[in-house]
């Protein structure tokens, strides 16, 4: 479907052959989007341009998972941030309503977006100018900033602090026993999705979603998942180093209530990395919430910032 109002027209790209048309505006998914659109995690009809003539002025993508029938996350929107049009974003304002009616299905709530951005972008002007116009077009459109979450990367070479001998590792037995942990772990949780989920559902709901939604998907053994306990056998916490559908990563990693606050955090988290990095991988990415301060300590510094703003 095109929309036309005046002289703007705001459509979904006709295909694979547009994708050096999407591309105008710099964004670090960009590198991406050929093979996403291969693999069917994004399709033609999920990704909008809004154009004046040729001149690409916004754009958007929703990101899902294979197979499924509608978007799970809108992890791309951006506005032609060289232009001097002081109806720039009213230009975004006016793209994610027609693109959003078009593909988020009616009465449901519109996908979480998420935006990767500099770390220190509150510094920097022109950073800041980038993520606040966003912000701004996303809010006139219903959205609110949900929780900003700091992303970490290890690569080749960085020192990991060997074992310590107050943890012992050993794999995950099964499903039920990792879910009983993420079940526990939540109880004083810092993770705003975490409770943000159980406001609404069950603690035991909301770690079988969690797990459908995201460790099941998860492309690589299980058998690398770590249960950390005591020497007695005790469990303290646990680690499920992986690789998504784009990177090694660290996807959860946890401590329970009663262990908190004695810095075995950075013990399980050196213990997945020794793991992954044992697979001869380019890097290791991980994110936390940036309210989690367990995790904000001088051997973990954050590459980049990223944002989660939900439609309310």
């Amino acid at each position: 479907m095109t929309v036309e109002q005046n002289d703007l027209t705001m459509r979904p790209i006709a295909g694979r052959e547009e994708l050096s048309l999407f591309s105008r505006l710099p964004y670090v998914l960009n590198d991406e989007l050929a093979d996403d659109l291969a693999t069917g995690r994004r399709r033609p009809e999920w990704m909008w341009v809004a154009l004046r003539g040729d001149h690409l002025l916004a754009r958007l993508a929703w990101w899902g998972r294979i197979g499924d029938d509608a978007p799970f996350l809108l992890d791309i929107f951006d506005i032609d941030d060289s232009s001097a049009d002081p109806n720039r974003v009213d230009i975004g304002v006016r793209l994610l309503q027609a693109a959003t009616a078009q593909v988020v299905p009616t009465g449901t709530r519109p996908p979480e977006f998420l935006r990767t951005v500099p770390s220190d972008w509150r510094e920097d002007g022109v950073s800041r100018r980038v993520v606040e116009d966003r912000m701004t077009a996303l809010e006139r459109t219903g959205a609110r900033l949900f929780v900003e979450r700091l992303r970490f990367e290890w690569h080749p070479g960085t020192h990991i602090p060997e074992p310590t001998g107050r943890l012992v590792f050993r794999p995950v037995r099964d499903t039920e026993e990792i879910l009983t942990l993420m079940t526990l772990v939540l109880d004083g949780t810092l993770d705003a999705h975490s409770r943000d989920d159980v406001t609404r559902m069950s603690a035991r709901e909301a770690v079988v979603r969690h797990y459908e939604d995201e460790l099941a998907h998860y492309r690589s053994p299980r058998d690398w998942w770590r249960v950390a306990t005591l020497p007695d056998g005790e469990p303290v916490g646990f680690v499920t180093p992986a690789r998504n559908d784009y990177s090694p990563i660290i996807g959860y990693l946890a401590v329970l209530p009663e262990h908190r606050g004695i810095g075995y955090i950075n013990e399980i988290l050196a213990e997945g990395t020794r793991i992954l990095s044992a697979q001869d991988v380019p890097r290791i990415r991980a994110a936390t919430d940036l309210g989690n301060t367990p995790w904000r300590t001088p051997s973990n510094v954050p590459d980049t910032s990223i944002s989660n703003a939900r439609s309310t």
